[in-house]
């Protein structure tokens, strides 16, 4: 095992930007007003178990198929950019109904463990040793947690203008990162 503090904050700050729980909050809220009590513990580990699980069986899975990691992490790369693009331009791409329940759907999949930090785990797994991603996926899932525990609260404090500056900044690196994994990625393809 080989844990390496710099891979550990770099691997958890690009899973805090794909699960973007800070710009998901005016959602979290909305289910709550919808469904009433959210399990904020029941969503964080179910979420963190498909996460860590994924991140197991899902070079399995491609393998299966035939695909290689790194052009899983290319398309990754192309999802994790429009990603980026719905947080800086304020649209919405991807569409999502509210079911009738939501501590499982849709807070722990597909908001917490999606398309995006499925992906990127296996884009991550491309790049940094596997124990720096688990712990990066533990420490994303402590963070998820106490936002869920906290949504009103730091809906309150930060206001919409203020959700909106960040998820724009993190909307920002975001974009940055999908660059890097499709440009490391598609050199490692082509030679």
């Amino acid at each position: 095992m080989n844990f390496d503090s710099k891979e550990i904050f770099t691997a958890s700050l690009v899973l805090f930007a794909v699960i973007n729980m800070i710009g998901n909050i005016p959602i979290i809220i909305s289910l709550r007003e919808k469904v009433g009590h959210i399990q904020s513990e029941k969503a964080s580990i179910v979420a963190g178990v498909i996460m860590i699980g994924f991140l197991f069986v899902g070079k399995n899975i491609l393998n299966l198929i035939g695909i290689d990691v790194n052009s899983f992490a290319v398309a990754g790369s192309l999802i994790i950019f429009f990603i980026a693009l719905e947080m800086i331009m304020g649209i919405s791409i991807y569409k999502n109904d509210v079911p009738e329940t939501a501590s499982i759907v849709p807070i722990a999949f597909p908001i917490i463990a999606g398309p995006g930090s499925l992906t990127t785990l296996l884009s991550l797994r491309a790049e940094f040793e596997l124990i720096n991603i688990i712990m990066a996926v533990i420490c994303n899932i402590i963070v998820v947690y106490l936002i869920l525990k906290s949504t009103n609260l730091m809906s309150k404090i930060l206001g919409k203008s203020g959700i909106a500056v960040i998820q724009k900044v993190f909307g920002i690196i975001l974009l940055s990162i999908a660059v890097k994994l499709f440009a490391t990625n598609v050199g490692q393809i082509i030679n």
